[in-house]
């Protein structure tokens, strides 16, 4: 008996009769000769099925051996080509070195990254020359998330094509004042060529998730018809550790999403070391994929392994294969080919003798599946024609192949980002790229002629499969917005009736859903909570999406407003996931230059599950240059009453600010919310203008009034005069206030009057953000323009500054949202607000609590008063005695 006779079936069964295993596995394949592959996949998944039906654990079932999913001789053959593929690729691998190389050389702290696109170039240009479909395609174009790292071989392909100039290739990672590259990709920054932002480790598999099922919204919807158009993701082995990452991938199996590809480069290496040193990545990523239900496709091997496993009769091969953890293939490409023969093939006689014919560069020769393009070619083919299933595609590469000495297979090959001149001529001579030594310092581009075969091969394939990528569509069709006076009932007094702003914004959706110009284009998304905000009553008017309808029967059927799926849904309601939700709504709200189908889409969510929870996706957001509505429900710290410290919101406006094109609101009554979202579909549908919006909305029920004559331009700028008195009082100021709280300011003015004689103007302030964001330009412009005739003014100081007395601002937010616009307030400035933890109980009292009901405001304008000598000390001594404040109350900051 052979060593290989005892090789174990798992790690803990030994074949206890071999001759039956192989008359079995001789049965298996007799099967597989007669009927073919599908009858015996058949028989086996029958027996699986019984086996589990006995009870009997099958825990291996979610593995496959340690190769190649595809058998060589069922691979779909990579088209001849000449040997362009290869040269073309190198050419590209020099460039994207170069341009790192230079950028360095120009400025050391400028960095950039070589090792990543050096273990992916191959599975990029697979994808370039034979899949990815441009935007010129006739069944449309593919959507590519391509990982962050790999930029430089994306534009030394692109400098290539003729798409972007040596002189912005040498200025890459120089953005100021120069015409040069980002780092990474940012839409932002370059607005016709990048799509998706990525290098934010995790957001691309989760985005590109989402935007594949928006796809198949849309074409469930009969909005736009997909013709199998596929979204890519290519990703790291270490970004998979994200919880993003894999966050989501049950979705896209549920959802049989076969328009989606997730391509991981397992080059086995992070930023300080292996993936997983001690087992093995590949392994591990298929068992979660398959566990969730997803084709996996691992390229594990090279074709020069090929002829080694057809020796492999007794799979001795295959045994120390599954043996070696990835710390040990790294450590076999970090050395050298007798490295491999004494630590991988030594191990067992028989294998050593396998490859006693091979030379130690024969050996070292031995390659990785994503490295060579026919497997890489035949993985893509299997994944494109899948049906019914997203496809992973696990390919094994050598983290900074091609780069030597350099960093080649090293631990420190990621933050590798320079190279001697003998690594250099190395890397040159390794890929054959026409540059002599006398000229290989200035580390110089090449770009061979446009005739030449090279550039012929790259541009006809680009062309037969639809132009240049990365690309992005920088115009659209602009959508007719219905006047301001669509929305009249949300503009005129509720009167004895009470509602909440949620309540005013689900009417005003329904107002837009029935629009004959947009309400096809509305997305209304929600995780887990239309019966929060009030917005059940959609469920039976536009339906809940599902690509599958409804296979079942409600149990609320008999109900007005029963849960009714439909796979023409409008309403995204995505469960307790509120970053899948922002994906969705991601999706969505760059509809318009992805699918040039702009979409118009509303995010209803607890506030504080926004901004914190997903903030780096908000971020990736308005990088992209997203346009919809995100709706913070529940709003304030203080409104959410019983929830307590987990759920009160009191800084996600503060968050918002944060994002330069992010426009934020708090307002207090229905007429400020119309006014708002039509001002926002007036300039992100109608003007197609780069912005998205933040509005808080709040589940308090009050009377609302009606619109002021003229409060639109105010509202809008970030404050509005609500109310003045008729005669101004010896001693006078002006409240401000915004959402909920402007209630507690209103009250504040009625107690000053009758209890301290102190008259008050009110303001309704919608955005202390947008009153900061003028303040802040003026400020510069005053900067810039020194000789001015005539200084521009902040707009809060043009409200505030001919008025009398001082300002006293509350809401329900951080004391920090209110102070944006002290430096333009030329007058005492009092701000109040929530700053600490939340908790529960009732509003009065969490107000109490925060210091920000309208006891506590009456307390600030009299301190306010006696710092400007109006009045003396003892009223506010007097006012703490009426209103009970006691002085030894602990700050709410602390406790």
């Amino acid at each position: 008996m052979t060593s290989s006779d005892k090789i174990p079936l798992d790690n803990h069964l030994v074949d206890l009769d071999p001759s039956e295993t192989t008359e079995w596995i001789e049965a298996l394949q007799s099967i597989i000769a007669s009927d073919g592959k599908d009858r015996a996949r058949y028989i086996l998944e029958s027996l699986i099925k019984k086996a589990n039906q006995e009870g009997l654990y099958l825990g291996a079932l979610i593995h496959t051996p340690y190769r190649n999913t595809i058998n060589t001789a069922d691979e779909k053959l990579l088209p001849p080509d000449e040997g362009m593929l290869k040269r073309l690729a190198a050419l590209i691998r020099w460039n994207a070195v170069a341009m790192v190389l230079r950028a360095g050389k120009y400025a050391p702290e400028l960095g950039g990254h070589i090792a990543s696109y050096a273990s992916a170039s191959t599975l990029y240009e697979i994808g370039f020359n034979y899949f990815f479909k441009g935007p010129n395609h006739p069944n449309g174009n593919d959507l590519i998330y391509y990982q962050g790292h790999s930029s430089p071989g994306i534009y030394a392909r692109a400098f290539l094509e003729g798409r972007l100039t040596e002189n912005q290739l040498a200025n890459f990672r120089q953005e100021v004042e120069k015409d040069g590259l980002s780092s990474y990709p940012h839409p932002w920054l370059m607005g016709d060529f990048w799509q998706f932002p990525t290098v934010s480790m995790g957001l691309g598999p989760i985005q590109a998730i989402y935007q594949a099922r928006f796809l198949k919204y849309l074409e469930n919807r009969q909005l736009k018809e997909m013709q199998n158009r596929k979204v890519w993701a290519f990703l790291g082995d270490g970004e998979m550790d994200e919880p993003e990452s894999l966050g989501c991938i049950s979705i896209a199996a549920r959802e049989k999403l076969d328009n989606l590809i997730f391509v991981v480069n397992c080059n086995l290496q992070r930023l300080d070391g292996p993936v997983r040193g001690n087992s093995k990545i590949i392994q591990e990523l298929e068992g979660i994929f398959r566990g969730a239900g997803w084709h996996v496709i691992k390229v594990v091997w090279g074709g020069r392994w090929d002829n080694l496993f057809a020796k492999d009769t007794t799979g001795i091969m295959q045994k120390r294969m599954e043996e070696c953890v990835d710390g040990d293939y790294q450590a076999f490409k970090a050395n050298d080919g007798a490295y491999v023969r004494e630590h991988f093939f030594g191990q067992y006689p028989e294998l050593k003798k396998m490859v006693e014919s091979l030379s130690d560069e024969e050996i070292w020769r031995l390659n990785r599946g994503g490295h060579d393009p026919q497997k890489v070619y035949a993985a893509y083919a299997e994944a494109v024609a899948m049906k019914g299933k997203p496809v992973v595609i696990l390919a094994k590469t050598i983290k900074g192949y091609g780069m030597g000495a350099a960093g080649e297979g090293q631990n420190i090959t990621h933050q590798q980002k320079k190279m001697t001149i003998e690594q250099l001529r190395a890397f040159r001579d390794r890929f054959s790229i026409p540059i002599s030594d006398d000229h290989i310092t200035e580390i110089p581009f090449y770009a061979p002629p446009a005739d030449s075969p090279e550039i012929k091969f790259l541009r006809q394939h680009r062309e037969a499969l639809g132009g240049s990528l990365p690309a992005r569509r920088t115009e659209t069709q602009s959508l007719p917005v219905p006047a301001l006076s669509a929305f009249d009932s949300v503009l005129q007094a509720t009167g004895e009736r009470e509602i909440s702003t949620t309540m005013a914004f689900v009417r005003i959706l329904s107002v837009l859903l029935k629009d004959p110009g947009l309400g096809q284009r509305i997305v209304p998304i929600v995780p887990d909570e239309c019966r929060t905000f009030g917005m059940e009553g959609l469920f039976r008017q536009i339906g809940i999406y599902s690509p599958v309808g409804q296979l079942y029967t409600p149990v609320d059927q008999g109900q007005v407003m029963f849960y009714r799926e439909s796979r023409d849904g409008q309403i995204f309601e995505e469960g307790l996931n509120e970053a899948g939700a922002f994906c969705s709504w991601m999706a969505a709200a760059t509809s318009y230059t992805n699918n040039d189908l702009p979409m118009i889409p509303f995010y209803i969510y607890y506030s504080m599950f926004g901004f914190q929870r997903i903030g780096d996706l908000a971020w990736a957001a308005g990088d992209m240059q997203a346009r919809g509505f995100l709706l913070g429900g529940t709003a304030g710290r203080t409104t959410l009453a019983g929830e307590g410290l987990q759920h009160q919101d009191g800084h996600s406006h503060v968050l918002a600010s944060t994002i330069p094109n992010c426009v934020t609101y708090d307002p207090t009554y229905s007429y400020e919310l119309a006014v708002i979202i039509h001002h926002g579909l007036e300039r992100m549908v109608r003007d197609q203008e780069n912005v998205f919006f933040y509005i808080t909305v709040m589940n308090e029920n009050y009377s609302h009034p009606a619109m002021p004559a003229g409060a639109e331009e105010g509202i809008i700028k970030g404050m509005y005069l609500l109310d003045e008195p008729k005669k101004q009082g010896k001693h006078h100021v002006q409240l401000l206030g915004s959402g909920t709280i402007l209630r507690e300011v209103i009250k504040a003015a009625e107690w000053l009057k009758k209890d301290f004689d102190v008259t008050s103007d009110i303001w309704s302030v919608t955005s202390f953000n947008e009153l900061g964001r003028d303040g802040l330009a003026v400020e510069r412009h005053h900067r810039m323009h020194p000789e001015a005739k005539k200084p521009q003014q902040a707009y809060v100081s043009q409200q505030l500054d001919a008025r009398k007395g001082p300002v006293i601002a509350a809401t329900d937010y951080m004391r920090i949202y209110a102070e944006q616009i002290r430096p333009y307030m030329n007058k005492n400035y009092v701000t109040l607000g929530t700053d600490g933890y939340g908790r529960s109980d009732t509003r009065q009292q969490l107000r109490h609590f925060f210091e920000v009901d309208a006891k506590y405001i009456v307390l600030g304008a009299l301190d306010a008063l006696v710092r400007e000598g109006e009045l003396k000390s003892s009223v506010m001594v007097d006012a703490m005695k009426k209103y009970d404040i006691d002085p030894a109350k602990p700050d709410p900051w602390t406790v």
